[in-house]
C-alpha cells in the first residue's frame, strides 16, 4: 500500500521537573515565543497554578486569561472572542484535559502556537495533537494543534487529585487494547499499521503498569512515570497522524458510556473499566489488569462510579457504532445484550 504523504507532528520541546514553572520565562526565550499570550484555565485549583505562571512570565510581556469549565463547543467560541479581541501569538493551556483540549483546539481553528502546561496527569491529551470537545458532530477526538512544548512540573502534577492520578493510569493501560485492535484491523481490513508507533504505545502502557507498584509508595516519582507514559502515548498519535495508537474499543466504549451518562465519570476512569471487558474479549489476562488498578485504589466497579448496571450493559452494546470506521475486537455488529451482560459480569465490573 503506498502513501501519498504522512505528516508527523510533534513538541519541539519537552520540559519536565520539579519547580520547574519558575523558569518559564527561560523557556519561553529559548522558544522564541512572541506575546501577547493567552491564557486559557480552569475555575477551581487551576486558578492558582495560572497564577503562578502569570507571575513568572517575561517581566516585559501582555497576556489575557480566560476560565473555562468544560470543553465544549460553546467554550471554544468564548476563547475564540478574546483571540479575536487581543490577537495571540500563543495559547498556554494551564489546566486539565478539558482546558487544554480547548485551549488545543482554539490553537488548531486560529494557527495559533500552543503550549500545554498541565496540571494533572489524566489522560494523554497533554501532548497528542487531537481534542475531545463535546458539541460537535461526533463525540470522538478531532484534530487540534500538537503543542509546541510541554511544561511538566511534577510537583505540581503530583499535588492533583488522586483520582485524576489514577484516570491517567487508567487511560494509559488501555494502549494495550488499542494496538490489539489496531493490529487486528491492520489483519482483517489491511488498514495501515505502524509497527514503531504500536510499540511506544504498548511501552506507554508497560510504564503505567509500573506505576501501579510505586504510586502508593511514591507519589512523585510515580507521577513523573506516568508524565512519561502519557507524553510518549502523545507522540505515538502524533507519529501515526491519529488516534489509532491509543484508542481502540476501550475507548469507544468510553465514549459509549459518555454519550448515554454524560456527567460524573472521568474518562480515563471508563476506559479503565473498558480494558478489563476488552481484555477478556481479546484473551488476555484481564484479572491481572483488573488487580493492578485494584491495589492503587482505581474504581474497578460501576456501581462506585455511580453508573447503572444497565448503562455499562447498552454502551457495550452500541459501542461499535461510535466510530463505525474503526474496527475492532467489536466487529461490525457489536455486542448483543446477552453477550454484553456476560462480559460484565464476567469481569466483575458489574455483580
Amino acid at each position: 500500500m503506498s502513501i501519498k504523504e504522512h505528516v508527523i507532528s510533534l513538541p519541539r520541546r519537552v520540559f519536565i521537573g520539579y519547580n520547574i514553572i519558575e523558569n518559564i520565562s527561560i523557556y519561553f526565550s529559548q522558544l522564541g515565543l512572541k506575546f501577547p499570550y493567552l491564557i486559557v484555565t480552569g475555575e477551581k485549583f487551576t486558578k492558582n497554578i495560572a497564577k503562578k505562571i502569570m507571575e513568572n512570565l517575561p517581566k516585559d510581556s501582555s497576556y489575557e486569561v480566560v476560565e473555562i469549565s468544560n470543553a465544549t463547543l460553546d467554550e471554544v467560541y468564548k476563547v475564540e472572542e478574546i483571540v479575536k479581541k487581543i490577537n495571540p501569538k500563543v495559547l498556554l493551556g494551564v489546566g486539565g484535559g478539558k482546558v487544554i483540549d480547548v485551549a488545543k483546539y482554539v490553537s488548531f481553528r486560529n494557527n495559533l502556537e500552543f503550549i500545554s502546561i498541565p496540571t494533572a496527569p489524566s489522560h494523554d491529551g497533554i501532548t497528542s495533537p487531537f481534542a475531545s470537545i463535546k458539541g460537535l458532530s461526533r463525540p470522538v477526538s478531532v484534530k487540534a494543534k500538537e503543542p509546541l512544548a510541554i511544561i511538566a512540573d511534577i510537583e505540581i502534577l503530583s499535588s492533583a487529585p488522586r483520582r485524576l492520578i489514577n484516570a491517567g493510569i487508567g487511560d494509559t493501560i488501555g494502549k494495550i487494547i488499542a494496538v490489539r485492535d489496531w493490529k487486528l484491523a491492520a489483519k482483517l481490513r489491511g488498514e495501515y499499521y505502524g509497527d514503531y508507533t504500536a510499540s511506544l504505545a504498548i511501552m506507554s502502557a508497560k510504564h503505567a503498569f509500573q506505576c501501579t507498584k510505586i504510586i502508593n509508595k511514591d507519589i512523585k516519582y510515580g507521577t513523573s512515570m506516568l508524565m512519561e507514559a502519557l507524553i510518549s502515548s502523545g507522540v505515538a498519535m502524533g507519529m501515526a497522524g491519529s488516534t489509532r495508537p491509543a484508542s481502540g474499543s476501550e475507548h469507544l466504549f468510553a465514549h459509549a458510556v459518555e454519550l448515554l451518562h454524560p456527567e460524573g465519570v472521568l474518562h480515563g476512569e471508563l476506559v479503565g473499566l473498558g480494558t478489563i471487558m476488552m481484555a477478556y474479549l481479546h484473551g488476555l489476562n484481564w484479572r491481572k489488569i483488573r488487580n493492578r488498578l485494584k491495589k492503587i485504589g482505581f474504581p474497578v466497579k460501576a456501581k462506585k462510579l455511580g453508573l447503572p448496571d444497565e448503562v455499562v450493559i447498552k454502551a457495550l452494546t452500541i459501542a461499535h457504532t461510535i466510530r463505525p470506521e474503526r474496527y475492532t475486537i467489536l466487529g461490525d455488529r457489536g455486542l448483543t445484550w446477552n453477550s454484553a451482560e456476560k462480559v460484565a459480569r464476567i469481569t466483575e465490573i458489574i455483580d
